[in-house]
């Protein structure tokens, strides 16, 4: 009796919750794959009929009558891939020796630096990268001061590269590397790294063997966070990028607003989610193995 209230009572706390994200969420995730087997219409939206070809566009058996396979957009992913991966390693060295320096200063400076790193989510994105951009454009901060320096003669052309579309992105997902990292370096054993210390092991050997594998986790968890809104992100690449630095997220956004082809553009977004997808998977069991192995 009793059980059957406690599940009563849970059902009712996460009803709401569940029906909210089954609408909101699920929803449109089916919508979208539906449409992405769907005809495109001839002035946009979509012909009720199977159309297979979305996939073939991408992955290479699309007709010559219709559709043509294009392998600018397996070179569009493959790029959107490295960018995504870069920013995981560039937010990864920055992240992580931070993490161990701020886990040893006392409490009070440690609540105080997590809050400076968290700040900038308190102003809008666009504004944040807008700023970037008056920093790094020929006429901006970075030129103006290191011409100032006498370090460079002319402007560096940094704007509207890859350089700063990584730049940007290391900036905006920096607090997604360091924040499960730092709890991961909080949650350490310091008994395990004096020991080692104590058994002859060097500062290397300490960091090697106990300091990062009980770290893992916390990389793992990081690297996901940053990799994933990294390889559909649009706004940075369309900011800092512009033409030149063109991502899948940007292609997806011009299939569904410029191009109007939406079912495309859901065949496209069904793709990064299929690769997400299969990454969150891959995160999970080694997490699972590391937990059974712990």
């Amino acid at each position: 009796m009793v059980l059957k209230s406690n599940t009563r009572r849970l059902g009712y706390l996460l009803g709401p919750t569940t029906l909210f994200l089954g609408i909101f969420f699920l929803g449109p995730l089916a919508v979208m794959f539906v449409y992405s087997f769907l005809e495109p219409g001839l002035y946009g939206g979509v012909e009720w009929n199977f159309y297979h070809w979305n996939y073939g566009r991408i992955l290479g058996w699309a007709d010559s009558e219709w559709e043509a396979f294009d392998p600018v957009y397996a070179e569009i992913f493959l790029r959107s891939v490295r960018i995504a991966l870069t920013n995981v390693a560039i937010t990864l060295v920055l992240c992580y020796p931070a993490a161990l320096w701020v886990s040893g200063l006392s409490p009070r400076r440690q609540t105080l630096i997590v809050f400076l790193i968290t700040l900038p989510f308190f102003v809008s994105m666009v504004v944040r990268l807008f700023a970037w951009v008056l920093i790094l454009r020929p006429s901006g901060f970075l030129n103006s001061s290191l011409i100032g320096l006498g370090l460079i003669s002319e402007p560096i052309d940094i704007i509207f590269t890859e350089t700063a579309v990584l730049i940007g992105m290391a900036y905006i997902l920096l607090p997604f590397m360091f924040l499960p990292i730092y709890a991961s370096v909080e949650k350490l054993d310091r008994v395990l790294i004096d020991a080692s210390s104590d058994l002859g092991g060097s500062p290397r050997q300490t960091f090697l063997r106990v300091t990062l594998p009980l770290t893992l986790p916390g990389i793992a968890a990081g690297s996901m966070l940053v990799f994933i809104p990294s390889l559909g992100n649009f706004i940075v690449p369309d900011i800092l990028g512009g033409a030149k630095v063109l991502m899948i997220g940007n292609l997806v956004e011009q299939q569904f607003l410029s191009a109007r082809n939406w079912p495309f553009g859901s065949a496209l977004s069904v793709m990064i989610m299929i690769v997400m997808f299969l990454l969150i998977l891959i995160y999970l069991r080694r997490v699972g193995r590391a937990g059974q192995n712990g």
